[in-house]
């Protein structure tokens, strides 16, 4: 049992300490948002802001992110207000299936957090994030959007 603080409210999983932070916000919350892709942190479809730190969330037990600020895809717009880059993502018609995108909209999120006009070696560096479709010519042009916005 563990209380998750997710998108701004306290949600309690009944799973085991090690259950990837995945599974629980999927299966337990009902947050589908975040993508399961390959179960070994390396894709990215799975990545959440953890403290505000984009993180891949297959690779983080429930156990560690007790009692941490998590945010996924559904808890980044603002109320009816799409975040800066979820709109940039919709001028740039960046995606194709899309079924990676909220994990890399959260890692861009979370670089331009940090970095607020990235360089495009800032955007290699930070966004290792994985397109089957090769969408990232469209990534990067919405992220520098979303930059400039």
């Amino acid at each position: 049992m563990a209380n998750l603080k997710i998108n701004g409210k306290t949600i309690t999983v009944d799973v085991e300490d090690d259950t990837p932070l995945l599974w629980a916000i999927r299966e337990n919350v009902g947050l589908t948002g975040t993508k399961y892709g390959c179960g070994i942190a390396q894709c990215g479809a799975c990545t959440v802001h953890i403290d505000g730190v984009a993180m891949r969330s297959c690779g983080v037990t429930v156990s560690e992110a007790a009692g941490k600020k998590i945010t996924t895809i559904e808890g980044l717009a603002s109320g009816d207000t799409l975040h800066k880059v979820q709109e940039a993502w919709i001028a740039q018609d960046v995606p194709q299936c899309g079924y990676c995108q909220s994990g890399m909209i959260m890692a861009v999120a979370a670089l331009l957090n940090e970095k607020p006009k990235p360089t495009d070696a800032d955007i290699d560096e930070a966004i290792t994030n994985i397109c089957r479709c090769g969408t990232f010519q469209q990534v990067r042009e919405a992220i520098h959007a979303a930059a400039n916005a």
